[in-house]
């Protein structure tokens, strides 16, 4: 016997499934950002808590259903302050997203791409080359790039500098026994802007044990922000690249300046 009732689809709009599918997209672009991260575990939590909840008070036991619902009518709030770093990554991967459609529209209309990679070439060559002999000589480096210089995130961490970049400016902060090699150099616009930053250290579960301090902190960073940053392996002397939380390993030297002049 066929119980379907055609009265149901009735009042099934267009806009109905435009929002169906705008949620869908929410739900994946947050799962994608806490995917791996312990994130994952603090949302378990919540949904069980939650289920509890449902459940005590399903069996009308009151003392608990005053204490879980006094829990759950700040939930929002809660759920401001446990999830910032994510909500603040998921605007910024937003936002990103627009700034680059913007940009990417800019260069076509522009037509000078190439004109800007040949600029930006002669800029980029004392980073390569302060690479490649780190690499050589196994010495340990991170190179973070921002679009711009926030004074309150990096310089509140580290030794204000603002000098032009240059090779052997870059193999000298970096030396092993120099006060400024621990942390990171921030680069601007082709400036050393600060050395010896203290970054936030990733905190996804998913990263291989091999990965230090450096790589963490390099992952940490391009998470958070729209930077990207450079690392020079102290054990291997292999670089890396690292943008939105993702690594580009065993990189050459000519691999880097490839990256470096799409990306600057």
């Amino acid at each position: 016997m066929n119980n379907f009732d055609p009265n149901i689809l009735s009042g099934f709009r267009l806009l109905d499934i435009i929002d169906i599918f705008l949620v869908a997209i929410i739900i994946y672009y947050i799962y994608s950002l806490i995917k791996g991260t312990i994130a994952v575990n603090i949302l378990i939590g919540i949904a069980l808590f939650y289920g509890i909840y449902l459940v005590v008070k399903q069996m009308e036991m009151r003392l608990l259903t005053e204490i879980f619902g006094g829990f759950i009518s700040v939930g929002s709030i809660a759920l401001i302050v446990v999830f910032q770093q994510e909500i603040r990554r998921f605007l910024i991967h937003i936002g990103k997203n627009i700034s680059l459609r913007r940009k990417k529209f800019f260069w076509s209309f522009l037509n000078t791409k190439k004109t800007a990679q040949m600029d930006n070439g002669e800029q980029i060559k004392p980073i390569i080359d302060a690479c490649r002999s780190m690499s050589r000589s196994r010495t340990g480096a991170l190179l973070v790039f921002s679009r711009y210089f926030d004074e309150e995130y990096y310089q509140s961490s580290g030794e204000y500098i603002d000098a032009p970049v240059s090779k052997r400016l870059l193999e000298s902060i970096f030396f092993k026994n120099s006060p400024l090699h621990d942390g990171a150099v921030v680069i601007v616009d082709f400036r050393i802007m600060t050395a010896s930053c203290v970054l936030p250290l990733s905190d996804s579960e998913d990263l291989p044990p091999q990965f230090g301090l450096r790589h963490r902190a390099a992952i940490g960073v391009t998470e958070v922000s729209e930077a990207i940053a450079v690392i020079v392996s102290e054990e291997t002397g292999e670089i890396s690249f690292t943008k939105d939380g993702n690594v580009n390993m065993n990189l050459s030297p000519e691999e880097l300046e490839k990256i470096l002049k799409e990306e600057l």
